[in-house]
């Protein structure tokens, strides 16, 4: 079986890079506030005119974490603004999880160039797994995430851009490595954000608005559950006001990073209690359902990757890293700085299988209901809605 059979055997997809993708919307929302030129790496005009986004004096660009396309429509009943606005459906990158998707929205550039590869990532520096949202073991974040910030790059062209976020993320590293850039503003309620979005969007600019609770609430319970249904509603209502106060010749564009699987009942496998897994693989990084398989001597990874493919079967793409980059998973590019971040053998799981590692993840994170970072349609598709009225 080829690569992309396996892939496609396991229901997994190839992000849409390039096209329909997250990657093109802050490109798009630049070229619409008339600063295509903050963007080196890709055609923002072109990436306008696909995603419709329109010309505006400022754009209010809101990301909801965790906010798939295929959960929206499931729960279209509680969410009538977001059901009536959609767009479009566009695809996150891979991983399909927070720390890569934030660059790749941020800079334009997949994870192969920002080397945002996963939740957690190998640092070759160290040999150890770095967390890339908490920034623990992780390099500098101008050295390990090297792509320019869009943010920063308009900014120092002379728009107004600003953030709207959680005061603490103000200085984070995952702000630092893709998202700095102009004013950041603290704000820890959506209501306060959406004042203050409503308030910036009176001249003109870029704001980027940004909320965590969908996910949040998906990790915890499950986007089944009612306790995400409510976050969707709060949202919702947000969303209807930001909308209907904002000025004329202001537009909202709203996206999101990933969707997301239940995997309660769903088939699970623990490193730690299987040996056949565990074997010859010096570090696992990545995440239960997107692993990076680091072995002792990459002669090894054939013989880990139809270790793995035994045992997980139809639960799972097992895939070289050349296979990987070859099909393109992490976008067109792979730097060689970010080559040894990736596996020398990556994991794709399908359905809504996981794989943990009891020996290093918390029993909290082994018990999380809802889960992201494979490619199935529920975890890659994410909504696009733009709203105009100029």
């Amino acid at each position: 079986m080829t690569p992309g059979e396996r892939l496609a055997a396991a229901g997994l997809s190839v992000p849409d890079y390039g096209g329909l993708e997250l990657g093109a919307v802050l490109p798009g929302a630049l070229a619409a506030v008339g600063a295509a030129d903050a963007v080196a790496a890709r055609d923002a005009e072109a990436d306008r005119v696909r995603l419709g986004i329109p010309r505006a004096e400022h754009v209010v660009v809101v990301l909801i974490d965790g906010l798939g396309h295929r959960q929206l429509d499931a729960r279209k009943g509680h969410a009538p603004f977001l059901r009536t606005t959609e767009s479009a459906v566009i695809t996150a990158g891979f991983p399909t999880t927070t720390a890569t998707s934030l660059a790749l929205f941020g800079t334009g550039r997949a994870s192969g160039a920002t080397g945002m590869t996963g939740y957690t990532a190998h640092n070759p520096r160290t040999g150890a797994a770095a967390n890339l949202v908490s920034w623990e073991g992780a390099d500098a974040p101008e050295h390990w995430q090297r792509e320019p910030s869009l943010l920063r790059t308009a900014h120092e062209g002379g728009l107004a851009v600003s953030t709207l976020g959680k005061a603490k993320f103000a200085g984070s590293g995952l702000t630092r490595a893709a998202l700095a850039g102009g004013e950041f503003v603290g704000r820890a309620r959506l209501a306060e954000r959406v004042d203050e979005a409503i308030r910036r969007a009176r001249t003109p600019g870029l704001t980027y608005l940004y909320w965590g609770d969908i996910d949040r609430m998906g990790h915890k319970h499950g986007w089944q559950s009612e306790a995400w249904t409510a976050a969707l509603e709060d949202v919702d209502q947000e969303l209807r006001r930001l909308r209907a106060r904002l000025p004329r010749h202001a537009a909202v564009v709203v996206t999101a990073d990933h969707g997301m699987v239940d995997v309660t009942g769903a088939p699970r496998w623990d490193i730690a209690a299987l040996p056949a897994l565990g074997s010859d693989v010096r570090l696992v990084a990545g995440e239960p359902r997107m692993l990076h398989l680091h072995t002792d001597h990459a002669s090894l990874a054939p013989a880990v990757a139809e270790r793995w493919r035994g045992v997980l079967g139809a639960d799972a793409a097992v895939l070289l890293r050349s296979e990987a980059v070859a099909l393109g998973l992490f976008g067109p590019v792979v730097a060689e700085h970010v080559e040894d971040r990736i596996g020398d053998v990556v994991v794709a799981m399908a359905g809504r299988a996981t794989v943990v590692d009891s020996r290093t993840q918390t029993p909290e994170a082994v018990a999380l209901v809802g889960v992201h970072g494979s490619l199935t349609l529920e975890e890659l598709e994410i909504p696009l809605l733009v709203a105009y009225d100029g």
